[in-house]
């Protein structure tokens, strides 16, 4: 039985392409005429690669849910979590009696028929508890039966299912039989669960569910919480939550899905910024996962596998612990052609068998993997367990990179072409990594391929990529990695000032020789420019930009002039200058979700008047535009805002100031200027 998934995307047109694209046409075999060159750098470390990386969601309608064709097919896909039992059906899902009020429950889909898929799959489960018309008491008992009775050992444990779309905000599609809707109730809810859960088997991490920010309901309050969603479950609910858990539907056609993965920096920024700053002490052991991702367009044909791998690398890279896709099945939908293939418009990256309702149109049989099926097989022969992104970069926004280094010294090279009607010729310039001269091994998956294609052929530096296509080079170093010392260990940041900021870390281990050095780097683009160097475990770096975010990387080099692979990433964010000749306040209010009234106050903090002004700053993002405002002249050119003043509040007392407003829009993550300059002087802020 086909039970359809109950949105694909809410507000999607909120998000706007970061990137211009064409539409998607049949591809043809021309090739673009320059070369595009592709930087890979081993000097800036990102995150490493959980085991619990490649995950998907398993559904209690799907009657494939335990099969073992199923069960097999996931396991040669590489995934290693698996999610239950299956989006907003969790919040009416009542495990013991396996029952779903007003939903469909299909035969041997139980909660041990899953276990036993997860268990010959090798993977680890990720469980829903229900809060929309469940318990604390029914979800404690859920973790006594898995964990005590089974012995099952299910580690992670999710509160509801998008439970901001309660009716809260004014759109209801989930399931909550509460009469306060509020976040403030969920919140509180949660804590309740989680003692409830943890009172069973401490060793169980739970998770709240927040939205991803630039998607709707961020940055909205509603009712009496004291703010959005995300700030108020984890003002209230910080403490005892071990991980959060959000969604992400990019929306849009094909192309523009394709070019919105540019979203995920920014967005898991923010969203570690929310943690950082709402979860109280510790928030840094708080978790992201992401458990739901899917496009609108292209779903069973390659747009789905290009963004999967994508955005799967993107997220992971940025150190979200999990990536599931959704779902195993789905069945069909409204059939079309993307790219020369048939799309039938099915959520699954497995095919369900079923025909359109005329019965004009029948899906393949049934398992048959879907494009992005395929698109997970590449994920596992890129990433593995223990390895560690590293920085990539390129120079075509239709082609995009992503790289790992390995434990034995090996480098994987993703490159994904989405130029759906040419083939690009690419250039790899590698930094602190140099491979062998012997073909890599080469896995390619091309527009319309019923797998993957791996042989061992070419060089490490020059590649041509097929028109819509997937390819994984994997490369051996020239000469032995052996001896070497090991990486330091996490830096942390400290007195991180507008300019300045000391970097602490772990001693490495040496290697055959003693450490001579460390050396820290920050990452610019795919280029890593060294900050400086020392002796010590830590290093004060002066002269930075106000406002800034930086992300560094700390290498060690030993006596025999071995380095060190890259220690884990930092990432910390210059303010402004703790006092001046001025002092701005920027402000937000009424967000709407892709805008708000904005407002900046200049006080004059001097005793002098300043006639005349001009305030400047930059947005941290290319979608972010002043769209309008009032009590002063508003210019906006690419991401610089320049603000002048009107007749009436050209001159600025001293000790007084002036205010102006604007309405601010955003189509993706909203990370807010922290940085501004009255007439060529960085002020503070306030």
């Amino acid at each position: 039985m086909h039970i359809p998934k109950r949105r694909a995307s809410l507000l999607a047109s909120l998000l706007l392409a970061a990137t211009a694209l064409s539409g998607i046409n049949p591809p043809t075999a021309s090739a673009a005429p320059d070369p595009v060159t592709v930087t890979v750098n081993a000097r800036a470390g990102l995150a490493t690669v959980p085991d619990t990386a490649l995950g998907v969601n398993h559904a209690i309608w799907d009657q494939n849910l335990g099969t073992a064709e199923t069960s097999d097919l996931l396991r040669d896909a590489g995934v290693q979590m698996m999610r239950y039992p299956g989006g907003s059906y969790a919040d009416i899902y009542h495990w013991k009696d396996h029952t779903a009020p007003g939903g469909y429950v299909a035969p041997n889909t139980d909660f041990d028929t899953f276990m036993a898929a997860v268990q010959r799959v090798g993977a680890q489960p990720m469980i829903i508890a229900n809060y929309g018309t469940g318990t604390p008491a029914e979800a404690a008992d859920w973790v006594r039966y898995a964990n005590v009775t089974k012995g099952y050992g299910a580690k992670f444990w999710t509160i509801g299912n998008e439970n901001y779309g309660n009716g809260h905000y004014g759109s209801a599609w989930e399931a909550d039989d509460h009469p306060d809707k509020s976040a403030t109730q969920y919140a509180r809810l949660v804590i309740e669960y989680a003692d409830a859960m943890k009172a069973v088997d401490p060793s169980v991490k739970v998770g709240a569910v927040l939205t991803m920010p630039g998607n709707w309901p961020d940055g909205i309050t509603a009712g009496s919480d004291p703010g959005s969603w995300n700030q108020t479950v984890l003002s209230l609910a910080g403490g005892k939550i071990d991980f959060v858990d959000v969604h992400w539907y990019p929306g849009g056609t094909a192309a523009e899905s394709l070019a919105r993965t540019s979203h995920i920096p920014d967005a898991t920024y923010l969203l570690r910024q929310q943690i950082s700053r709402y979860a109280g002490p510790n928030a840094d052991r708080i978790g992201i996962s992401l458990t739901e991702l899917n496009v609108d367009a292209g779903r069973t044909t390659q747009p789905a596998a290009l963004f999967l791998a994508d955005a799967y690398s993107e997220l992971l890279e940025n150190g979200i612990f999990t990536v599931h896709w959704w779902n195993v099945h789905n069945g069909i939908g409204t059939v079309s052609e993307v790219a020369g293939q048939t799309d039938y418009n099915d959520f699954g990256m497995l095919s369900s068998g079923t025909c359109t309702a005329d019965g004009s149109v029948c899906e393949p049989p049934l398992n048959t993997p879907f494009a992005p099926y395929h698109g997970l097989t590449m994920m596992k022969l890129f990433a593995k367990a223990g390895d560690q992104f590293i920085r990539t970069g390129t120079d075509e926004p239709l082609v995009t990179a992503h790289a790992v280094r390995r434990g034995n010294g090996d480098l994987a090279v993703l490159l994904v072409n989405k130029d759906p009607d040419n083939a690009h010729q690419v250039a790899i310039d590698y930094a602190g990594f140099t491979p062998s001269g012997a073909a890599p091994t080469v896995s390619t998956l091309t527009n319309g391929a019923g797998g993957i294609a791996t042989s061992q052929s070419g060089t490490a530096t020059s590649r041509t990529l097929p028109a819509y296509s997937l390819t994984t080079l994997v490369l051996r170093p020239a000469g032995t990695t052996a001896g070497r010392p090991t990486a330091p260990g996490q830096p942390t940041a400290s007195g991180v000032t507008d300019r300045a900021a000391t970097i602490s870390w772990p001693a490495a281990a040496p290697g055959r020789s003693p450490i001579a050095k460390y050396e820290v780097y920050r990452q610019n683009g795919a280029v890593s420019e060294q900050l400086g160097e020392t002796t010590a475990t830590s290093f004060t770096v002066g002269n930075l930009v106000p406002g800034s975010r930086y992300t560094v990387n700390v290498l060690a080099r030993d006596t025999a002039g071995r380095v060190s692979w890259a220690s884990p990433p930092l990432t910390f964010a210059t303010g402004s200058p703790a006092d001046g000749a001025c002092t701005v306040h920027f402000t937000t209010s009424n967000d709407w979700g892709n805008g708000y009234i904005g407002g900046v106050e200049i006080i004059n903090n001097g005793t002098s008047p300043i006639n005349g002004w001009t305030l400047t700053w930059t947005w941290p993002t290319g979608w972010q535009q002043v769209s309008s405002g009032w009590s002063a002249t508003w210019e906006q050119v690419g991401t610089a805002v320049r603000v002048t003043p009107t007749d009436d509040n050209r001159q600025i007392a001293g000790g007084g100031s002036v205010s102006a407003g604007f309405v601010g829009t955003y189509s993706g993550p909203n990370v807010l200027p922290t940085a501004f300059t009255l007439n060529g002087t960085v002020c503070a802020t306030g």
